[in-house]
């Protein structure tokens, strides 16, 4: 109950913020961005006991850290650095976090499987084929984290084979929305802006946020 409440509250917070964005707001999304996060966190602490819970908290620190960072990019590049390092950390993290989840299916199908290898290694190979000759002294960091974030895309899908339905389909459209929103600030960086980035960054993320730790609760659900 308590945590369906939380998840509610992350919704409800999360329309006013990015109501805030599309409107143009300055200085009010400041105060906004760094409180959604700790409530997707205070819903998995609430919920019941899991064997990754330690594990879906510290990715979801890591990505609050990141945010708290990259709200001061306006200040230098270094901000925008840090703030990809920790991003890089949380991927990873929810790459170990997918890897411990339980099996509940035997997937057979083997040319799924290949399809979606196939559509992820397109997606890296365009994203770096595109991105590359624009990103500077930045081309091996930026390539470090599309090789982590293109990881965490795999092992969500090749879990979602075998997790249990519903709660798979949450965490891989999770996956692929952060995905989403990791490309689309990537190109409005380096490759060419894009109006109202901020807005759709800020939507895909939170939603992509949102389906990965409901998708996890249900899969651990007791019930």
């Amino acid at each position: 109950m308590q945590s369906s409440l939380l998840l509610k509250t992350y919704i409800g917070f999360t329309i006013i913020y990015l109501g805030i964005l599309f409107l143009n707001l300055e200085g009010f999304d400041i105060y906004m961005k760094p409180i959604l996060l700790p409530i997707l966190m205070g819903t998995v602490i609430v919920s019941e006991s899991f064997p990754t819970k330690k594990i879906l908290l510290t990715a979801l620190t890591f990505s609050w850290i990141g945010d708290i960072i990259l709200l001061f990019t306006d200040r230098g590049e270094l901000y925008f650095i840090f703030g990809l390092v920790a991003f890089l950390i949380s991927h990873l993290v929810y790459i170990a976090l997918f890897s411990k989840q339980q099996n509940s299916r035997i997937n057979n199908n083997k040319a799924l499987f290949w399809i979606g290898v196939l559509a992820i290694i397109a997606y890296f190979a365009f994203m770096i084929d595109t991105l590359f000759p624009k990103l500077g002294p930045l081309k091996i960091p930026v390539l470090v984290y599309a090789v982590v974030i293109t990881t965490m895309l795999f092992f969500a899908f090749k879990g979602s084979l075998k997790w249990a339905i519903p709660a798979n389909n949450y965490i891989l459209i999770g996956a692929i929305v952060f995905v989403s929103s990791d490309s689309i600030l990537a190109f409005n960086k380096f490759y060419a802006p894009i109006a109202n980035a901020s807005f759709y960054i800020m939507a895909t993320y939170c939603l992509a946020q949102y389906l990965i730790v409901n998708g996890i609760l249900k899969l651990n659900s007791k019930i």
